[in-house]
């Protein structure tokens, strides 16, 4: 999530014409001070009970968690991009991540 902040303005943009939402099974409580204290720019969602994880593929029922997947949805509402699970230390992962945004809001 600190990657994301820090590459908001360009990666996402600065938020122009996309909306960045993560997902996770922690309680909303956790997550509004989470982002508060992280200074995120982006909205973290809450879904203890791991059912948008399960509509997209994304939920571990052994481990009552998501696990790192990404999606890129256009205004279609159609998934134009996943990278599952997303490699948030591999640097071409960010590139990839790019160059799928960037399609979407040209």
């Amino acid at each position: 999530m600190d990657a994301y902040r820090d590459q908001y303005a360009t990666l996402f943009h600065d938020g122009n014409g996309v909306t960045l939402l993560a997902i996770s099974v922690d309680s909303a409580a956790v997550l509004a001070s989470w982002a508060k204290d992280r200074a995120y720019p982006f909205r973290l969602l809450s879904d203890p009970d791991g059912a948008v994880g399960r509509l997209y593929g994304a939920y571990e029922p052994a481990y009552r968690m998501d696990n790192r997947t990404l999606f890129v949805v256009g205004r279609d509402g159609r998934i134009a991009y996943v990278a599952a699970p997303f490699e948030e230390i591999d640097p071409q992962a960010y590139t990839s991540l790019q160059g799928a945004i960037d399609r979407l809001v040209k």
